[in-house]
């Protein structure tokens, strides 16, 4: 016949404040060893079971009692592969595809569009007369404002905002018409 697990209520306070203090590094610890949650959750519960049914273990200091607790750890780790019951995570086609594509931007067929705009756009800017070209990569690609793109071409901050803003507009209706053209 089984002993009690607890004696008393101290017993089953302790038992419970030395499982707030090491269950989540012990988790930690095993999750890094088994390959399921599940699987660590069995082993945590049999390492704390052990803690209960031993009698000496409540004697004993509280480096000790860690100690203890970290031996324990070791041996369910080994008794657990040594009964060779590892088992395979099963994950369900549907649902890993269904989460790598959660972001539609990340699908195939959207990064295929992407980069198919991407060279249209490229080809769409080569049109451009060479000044437009370098007033969208000042503003665009090195960030400066119109004022610093004047300074360094030697026009005016309005010139430079005509300039930016006739470039824009041109992208913008060629891409239309050319993108109107592919879909039909």
């Amino acid at each position: 016949m089984h002993q009690p697990l607890f004696r008393d209520n101290t017993d089953a306070g302790q038992v419970s404040a030395l499982y707030q203090q090491h269950a989540p590094q012990i988790f930690t610890y095993l999750r890094l060893h088994l390959c399921s949650k599940e699987d660590a959750e069995d082993v945590l519960v049999e390492i704390f079971l052990a803690c209960l049914e031993s009698s000496a273990f409540h004697r004993l200091a509280e480096t000790q009692q860690r100690a203890w607790l970290w031996r324990v750890v070791h041996h369910k780790l080994v008794d657990f592969y040594r009964k060779g019951v590892v088992r395979q995570r099963v994950l369900n086609v549907d649902d890993v595809v269904q989460e790598i594509y959660y972001d539609e931007d990340l699908s195939p067929e959207r990064l295929m569009e992407r980069s198919e705009d991407y060279l249209l756009l490229h080809e769409l800017v080569k049109e451009l007369p060479l000044t437009q070209q370098q007033v969208l990569r000042l503003r665009l690609v090195n960030g400066l404002r119109c004022k610093e793109i004047g300074t360094q071409m030697g026009k005016s901050e309005e010139a430079i905002r005509a300039l930016f803003s006739r470039a824009l507009n041109f992208l913008r209706s060629t891409y239309r018409q050319k993108k109107g053209e592919d879909d039909d």
